[in-house]
């Protein structure tokens, strides 16, 4: 998990607010498989999501689409791109390293504070995150729909079963 550790390092020092969904989340739970990027929901909050971006452009991310990086932080900018172009997430990816990719909800499927108050409190390479509960996960997961979100969900539901 070293590749993400640095990204976690980053927004944890900017004292980013921030919930880890997506793979990551169901591996960080326990789910034994491949996972690609770090998916996540933010306070979009303007000062709060400008944090992510300041710490996210420190580490030498760039949008994956041609936008300025600032974009992101207008409510009016990320509904364009939703009915514009289809977006769900601001993906950003790191040039010198085509490993490290980053996406964050344009606008978050759950509130945020919601998310964010059920979210567990996780360890990784010794950085503390904030990763969204199992169920909130499953929902986030039924919501996508997608054949690795169905068998994500197969495993969570599983994982959630054995905790009880």
């Amino acid at each position: 998990m070293g590749l993400f550790a640095e990204v976690f390092s980053m927004l944890n020092g900017h004292r980013c607010r921030y919930v880890v969904v997506g793979g990551l989340a169901a591996v960080l739970h326990g789910h034994s498989r491949m996972t690609a990027d770090i998916d996540l929901a933010v306070d979009l909050d303007t000062d709060e999501a400008a944090k992510v971006l300041r710490a996210l452009e420190e580490l030498g991310m760039q949008p994956r689409m041609p936008v300025d990086f600032a974009d992101f932080l207008s409510p009016e900018a990320r509904r364009q791109w939703k009915t514009d172009k289809n977006m769900i997430v601001f993906s950003l990816h790191h040039p010198d390293n085509p490993l490290l990719s980053v996406d964050l909800f344009i606008e978050n499927p759950i509130a945020f504070a919601e998310l964010w108050e059920r979210a567990e409190e996780m360890t990784l390479d010794g950085l503390s995150l904030k990763v969204a509960s199992i169920s909130d996960l499953i929902r986030l997961k039924q919501m996508a729909g997608r054949a690795q979100d169905l068998q994500d969900i197969a495993y969570l539901e599983k994982i959630l079963n054995e905790r009880q």
